[in-house]
């Protein structure tokens, strides 16, 4: 299938065979076998309330600023993207949480004594992640009470007088007041008969601890940097049996985040610590573009984490001239059962590609033809598609699926040779899946740490945070790097302590994680003291969004050992 409609994975995915799809990591994201039917991300203009049809299956759930997520038979995709409202639809991706002392190190300190008194008053602390133990007491008022607004767990079915929020479809919203019937039920057991939501990984309990903690369970050993703030929180869902939330969850659980804090009248902090390495780090993505338009709604700041694939051996890059091939060295570890290759060109350059397996066999080069090409070398099935710019993306990918003919593709180096005919400018990057999904052994044999930013830390209108360790006041060495590719927005924006970090568990107690995930939670904390001082206290009403971003990196501290800012590692 090509249709021009559709971004370039979902071409390939629709075209390719159902076994094609189930061996892979991300032709299926978003497709449903049993019923089948898509989730998809689409942006419309005008009113497409009209194309909603229950009885064929086509569901619409509407966002903010002309975005929608829609499900829908497959036979029926094509005809409902040649409406004229339809503008662009991409395919859903996987979501992987960034989890590999801070609060003095992040100068909260100070503006929590006189003359300030900051600590997130009538302020919204937004956690979007894997849901919180709200049970926790660093989530409670002195009297027990809860000081969560609301949270939406998107993996409830709803029961009898429960539903989701505003007009979405998909899981079950409790308010302030079914959280504390819930607290008051006598036993943890009988409070989840009322609010059965429950925070199974524990990463969103502890990124909601950094960021909004009142360290009433330990007499403030470990409180968090906004301690007063209210708490607004999503559970992202996930699809049958997947591990992992998509981009669609992600699009939705913000749409609602800025939809209640303009209901609430207050200004709100997001933390997002999930990211995906999928796209061409350049911040044009439907995801990156929807995140900077909501970015607009309301008075909000949205901190989003770097990731960790700083030292995961998945990016590399090149320069091709013409006249000489280069080639490209993967190493994959035994017992993977399904990898892909990103390749990202300017559509300018044009340059044949050859796959060389470990064994040396080979096939090329190949071409740019129309549709996807298949071929098999030893007992691994190779899926290649070139694709072609879209509206929102003057960049080509080549996309390579790498697929078992029994159980797993065939370990040691993988070579592709590029082989360049007409070159412009010859950048090139490749990208590997995030380290959450690959054996430790695969990667590149000569790997780029830069530009390995996860997305949506490459929207331009979020803050992105990338990770230092507090103690030896060095970068972290997994943290996600910029800047991002082509547009070379400077990217991440600063960094913030996360590397051994103690926050609160599932249970009551506290744990120590590290990752950029820990990271952000800082940041966003210290976004809600700058929103109290500014628009609560009355200091400064306009003291969100870019304004709020310009101000952090304004105040932040140089690292001794960096002599150039910005830079691609902390900004």
């Amino acid at each position: 299938m090509n249709n021009e409609k559709l971004e370039n994975l979902l071409n390939l995915s629709l075209e390719a065979t159902q076994r094609e799809r189930e061996k892979s990591e991300e032709l299926e994201i978003g497709y449903e076998k049993n019923t089948n039917t898509w989730e998809l991300i689409v942006k419309y203009s005008g009113d497409i309330s009209h194309l909603e049809d229950l009885e064929r299956g086509i569901i619409i759930e509407k966002l903010s600023n002309e975005y929608a997520i829609i499900r829908i038979p497959e036979d029926l995709i094509a005809e409902f993207v040649a409406n004229p409202e339809i503008e662009f639809v991409e395919k859903p991706k996987n979501l992987y949480f960034s989890l590999v002392q801070g609060i003095r190190q992040s100068c909260v300190l100070p503006v929590r004594r006189s003359p300030y008194f900051l600590e997130g008053r009538d302020v919204i602390t937004a956690i979007i992640d894997s849901g919180i133990d709200y049970f926790h007491p660093d989530f409670r008022n002195e009297n027990g009470s809860t000081r969560i607004l609301a949270l939406w767990d998107q993996t409830l079915q709803p029961r009898e007088g429960e539903k989701p929020p505003y007009e979405f479809r998909r899981g079950v919203e409790f308010d302030r007041e079914d959280i504390d019937r819930a607290l008051a039920a006598g036993s943890e057991a009988e409070g989840f008969q009322i609010v059965p939501s429950r925070d199974t990984s524990g990463h969103g309990t502890h990124v909601a601890g950094i960021a909004a903690g009142n360290g009433r369970a330990s007499a403030g050993r470990y409180t968090g940097v906004a301690p007063e703030s209210e708490l607004l929180v999503v559970k992202l869902g996930y699809a049958g049996e997947n591990a992992f939330p998509r981009t669609t969850e992600l699009m939705t659980a913000l749409d609602y985040v800025v939809q209640k804090a303009l209901e609430y009248r207050k200004p709100a902090a997001i933390n997002i610590s999930i990211g995906n390495t999928y796209g061409g780090h350049s911040g044009t993505s439907l995801l990156e573009t929807y995140i900077d338009d909501i970015s607009n709604y309301g008075r909000n700041v949205i901190c989003v984490g770097s990731g960790n694939e700083g030292a995961a051996r998945g990016h590399a890059q090149g320069t091709l001239r013409e006249g000489f091939s280069e080639e490209i060295q993967l190493a994959v570890a035994p017992y993977e059962t399904t990898l892909s290759v990103q390749i990202w060109k300017n559509y300018t350059d044009d340059f044949d590609i050859s796959v060389i397996s470990p064994s040396g066999k080979r096939v090329g080069p190949l071409q740019q033809i129309l549709g996807a090409q298949r071929f098999t070398l030893d007992g691994t099935e190779i899926l290649l598609y070139y694709g072609e710019p879209s509206p929102y993306s003057p960049y080509q990918e080549i996309y390579i699926s790498f697929l078992p003919v029994a159980d797993y593709i065939d370990s040691g180096v993988w070579r592709f040779e590029l082989i360049p005919h007409r070159i412009v400018q010859g950048n090139y990057n490749l990208w590997l899946p995030s380290q959450a999904v690959l054996s430790a052994g695969t990667g590149f044999l000569y790997p780029s740490e830069e530009i390995t930013l996860t997305i949506p830390s490459t929207a331009s209108r979020v803050i992105t945070v990338s990770a230092y360790d507090a103690y030896s006041m060095q970068l972290a060495d997994f943290s996600g790097r910029g800047y991002t590719r082509e547009t070379n927005q400077i990217k991440p924006d600063l960094a913030a302590p996360g590397v051994n970090i103690t926050s609160c568990a599932p249970g009551g107690g506290y744990v120590t994680a590290s990752g950029t995930s820990m990271a952000t939670p800082f940041v966003t904390g210290g976004a809600a003291l700058l929103m109290q001082w500014g628009i609560i206290d009355g200091n400064d009403p306009f003291l969100y969004g870019e304004k709020l971003k310009a101000y952090l990196i304004k105040g932040a501290r140089h690292i001794e050992a960096v002599t150039e800012y910005p830079n691609p590692e902390i900004g």
